[in-house]
C-alpha cells in the first residue's frame, strides 16, 4: 500500500517518490514480467529522452493505439514529464474512427 500522500501528488512526484521510497518493490506485474518502481521510474526517463531525440515536445500530441499494457501505464508518466499530451485511442475502436482520431489537429 502506497502512503496517502503520493497519491494525491501529480503523475511525476508520484512516479519519482516512489522511485525513491519504494524502488525496489513491484510497479508493474504484467503476464511474466515484473519491473520495480526503480526500474519503471528508468524506463519512463528513457521514454522521454527518446521522444525528444525525434523533436517531439512540449505541446505536441503523442496519440497510441494499445491494449492495457505495461507500455501504456508507462506513457502515463512519460507523456507528461515531455511536456506534450498523450492521445490514449481504444484498440476496440473500429478502423475508420481511428483513422479519423489520428488525422484530428488537436
Amino acid at each position: 500500500h502506497l502512503p496517502s500522500q503520493l497519491i494525491s501528488t501529480n503523475p511525476l512526484g508520484f512516479l519519482e517518490r516512489a522511485a525513491t521510497v519504494y524502488g525496489d518493490c513491484p510497479s508493474i506485474v504484467y503476464h511474466d514480467a515484473t519491473y520495480t518502481w526503480s526500474q519503471t521510474h528508468h524506463r519512463y526517463l528513457r521514454v522521454a529522452s527518446s521522444l525528444s531525440s525525434y523533436g517531439i515536445g512540449r505541446g505536441d500530441v503523442v496519440s497510441m493505439v494499445a491494449p492495457n499494457t505495461p507500455a501504456m501505464y508507462e506513457l502515463q508518466f512519460t507523456v507528461p514529464f515531455s511536456g506534450t499530451v498523450l492521445n490514449n485511442i481504444n484498440i476496440r475502436l473500429d478502423a475508420r474512427t481511428i483513422s479519423i482520431l489520428l488525422r484530428h489537429r488537436f
